[in-house]
């Protein structure tokens, strides 16, 4: 029999070959174009995924961008701008750099690139086959940076797209990748979501790893986090790490683990974790490992494998040897106390978890457990009946219940709609709220029990074992500020039942003692009518963004709705409107959307019962409105602290009745 002819593959069965081998899955793919844009600078990402990137992956970044000479060449084999020896690579330093990553994309998806430099005046949009450029790159509008769109993904490897996982399983294998690039890159915002949809996994920039971590991993594991670093100067490495105490545990094992940042797979490192974590935790139980190892780029050779998630580095027994010691001596301080919970109660009944430590013959004492549950019963349902009616909660007996009625004036209409926010201004003001949290004082809101109103001003709630009084108008204005800077463009609307004229309006709050009129101000009426002028000209601008419509005749239509079953004051309308036209600054973007927010929240925080003296209405409000949303959306400044205040604790109570 003859041996068969030697022959050499066309090109593009060669590049295909080459381009499954570094593209296996969609999560590939993204990493890839994640760490090309990390390499331009970026300090924000977002990616839009749909059908699992299969259909449709798209990363848009503000980086650097792609020169328009450099566009012809960009998703040919071997181009880069990091390498132009070999022995560059012991030096490298950046992410992508064997000039691989947009080529073999172009082999097996439809691929096409928007960007724009610094320098260019518009930005350039082109498409690529094969590896090859379709056409001239053409003009186009856009922002600094690059958006890569990938669409049908494997259309050309029909078996390779046979064999993945489902959609959804796809997407869990993108959103972990991102997840954990946001982890190690707290400096750089990421943004991950499906297309049409909101927002799956979101980061801000200049956040901390810790933040990140609770953001994506949740609270469990970063209050159960210890961080500490090492350098070895015998191996030359530096480590940073972050692991769960042993209090912690979890079925499925999570190390996060970057070396040189680059996001790698070691099972030696691994299987060294699971061994030193063997002590503390039972069997198939796992930690939370984040680690961050730093080493000389000539000891490490990072081009073994086509997709770059393994690397080699020499000593390697030795450096992962050094890390084990270093986190068995982090672990043994932490062991001092461990959790365990113990059902008291026959099962059906409600469950009461007691923490036991270690020492079984310490004891718990009962001034350390929290008697209240938000969940159970409350004394005034023994007391009358209350029923569900089309305006909220009534009672059964009458009048006796403050019910949470429509008014008739104020009436809710619109439905929510869906516009997503593309607004730089607005973007940042939503980021420094974000940044500004407090984040011990939100837990203590997000877990609140409300107990009851001191006056229109002071309520009272629990805390764990803790009471306090806060000062609900600070608290509340803070909250409706929040709603409609993230509620921008999406306000339901409060229908203003009949209008109401603006210069009547206008009149009245100048005639008020609030608006401070002196006669050389001028007259009401010239200043009411020029007002209303203002309020008529800005009226798109309320319209559009904020639901508060004014009609062509100067009559007031609607107002924005920002809490169920809230409905601002009457009293305070007509100050609030002249304060839009006297205090809002309507010519600069960021400040007119900061003021406008500000007055309106401002507004909306005064109630009418500080005039009529209704205390069961207001009690109802407390519990039922106000409260629910300081739990559900209030991410509270640190100013806010002032305006909290610790009236006593479980244990000093006990302290006093000791002492009786």
């Amino acid at each position: 029999m003859e041996p068969g002819v030697i022959k050499k593959l066309d090109e593009v069965v060669v590049n295909r070959i080459a381009a499954g081998e570094i593209i296996q899955r969609p999560a590939n793919a993204l990493k890839e174009l994640l760490e090309n844009s990390l390499d331009a600078k970026s300090s924000h990402i977002q990616v839009t995924i749909k059908s699992g990137g299969l259909k449709l992956l798209e990363i848009q970044d503000n980086g650097t961008g792609i020169r328009k000479d450099d566009l012809s060449i960009v998703c040919e084999r071997f181009t880069t701008s990091k390498l132009s020896k070999f022995e560059d690579l012991t030096e490298i330093a950046t992410f992508g750099f064997r000039g691989e990553a947009l080529a073999s994309i172009s082999h097996v998806a439809h691929l096409s690139i928007q960007t724009k430099t610094a320098s260019e005046r518009c930005g350039y949009k082109a498409t690529y086959s094969d590896g090859k450029l379709l056409a001239p790159p053409k003009p186009c509008a856009g922002n600094q940076g690059t958006i890569i769109t990938i669409e049908d993904l494997f259309y050309t490897m029909p078996q390779r797209r046979q064999a993945l996982k489902s959609p959804a399983e796809e997407f869990q294998k993108i959103s972990d990748v991102l997840a954990k690039y946001a982890v190690h890159n707290p400096q750089v915002g990421f943004v991950l979501r499906k297309q049409g949809e909101q927002p799956t996994l979101k980061t801000q920039a200049r956040s901390s790893r810790a933040e990140n971590i609770r953001a994506i991993y949740g609270a469990a594991v970063a209050k159960e986090l210890m961080n500490f670093s090492h350098k070895d100067d015998m191996f030359k490495f530096e480590l940073e790490c972050q692991l769960t105490q042993v209090n912690y545990a979890v079925k499925k094992s999570t190390l996060l683990l970057f070396i040189n940042h680059r996001l790698v797979e070691s099972p030696a490192l691994k299987a060294a974790v699971d061994a030193v974590y063997a002590t503390y935790l039972p069997r198939g139980q796992h930690p939370f490992v984040y680690m961050s190892l730093m080493l000389p780029p000539q000891n490490l050779d990072v081009n073994v494998h086509p997709t770059k998630h393994e690397v080699h580095f020499l000593y390697q027994e030795e450096i992962i040897e050094r890390i084990k010691q270093q986190m068995e001596a982090k672990l043994l301080g932490s062991n001092a106390t461990r959790s365990f919970y113990k059902q008291l109660k026959l099962p059906g009944s409600s469950q009461l978890e007691v923490t036991q430590t270690q020492d079984k013959t310490q004891r718990i004492y009962e001034k350390k457990l929290v008697r209240t549950d938000s969940t159970e019963q409350k004394l005034d349902k023994f007391f009358k009946t209350l029923e569900k009616s089309d305006s909220g909660l009534s009672s059964s007996s009458g009048n006796e219940t403050p019910a949470a009625t429509q008014d008739e004036s104020f009436r809710l209409t619109a439905a929510r709609k869906s516009k997503e926010v593309r607004l730089t201004s607005v973007l940042n003001m939503q980021q420094r709220v974000e940044r500004q949290c407090h984040v011990p004082l939100r837990t203590i809101l997000k877990q609140l029990v409300y107990v009851g109103c001191v006056d229109e001003r002071r309520a009272l709630f629990q805390h764990e074992t803790r009471l306090y009084m806060c000062n609900t108008y600070a608290l509340s204005e803070e909250l409706f500020y929040q709603r409609l800077v993230y509620e921008f463009q999406n306000c339901a609307e409060i229908s203003v039942v009949p209008p109401l004229p603006l210069q009547q309006l206008l009149l009245i709050a100048l005639d008020s003692r609030a608006a401070g009129w002196v006669p050389e101000d001028g007259d009401k009426t010239e200043l009411a009518a020029n007002a209303v002028c203002i309020l008529q000209e800005k009226a798109p601008i309320m319209r559009e963004y904020f639901a508060l419509r004014i009609s062509e005749q100067g009559c007031l239509e609607s107002l924005p709705a920002l809490l169920g079953q809230h409905i601002p004051s009457h009293a305070q309308l007509p100050i609030y409107l002249l304060r839009l036209a006297t205090e809002v600054d309507w010519e600069q973007e960021a400040q007119c959307f900061e003021t406008f927010c500000r007055e309106t929240a401002r507004y909306y925080a005064q109630l009418d019962w500080q005039y009529d003296g209704d205390m069961r209405s207001q009690h109802w409000y407390m519990e039922h409105v106000l409260f629910p949303g300081f739990k559900k959306f209030l991410l509270p400044p640190a100013r806010l602290k002032q305006h909290l205040y610790e009236l006593t604790s479980l244990a000093i109570l006990y302290k006093v009745f000791e002492r009786c």
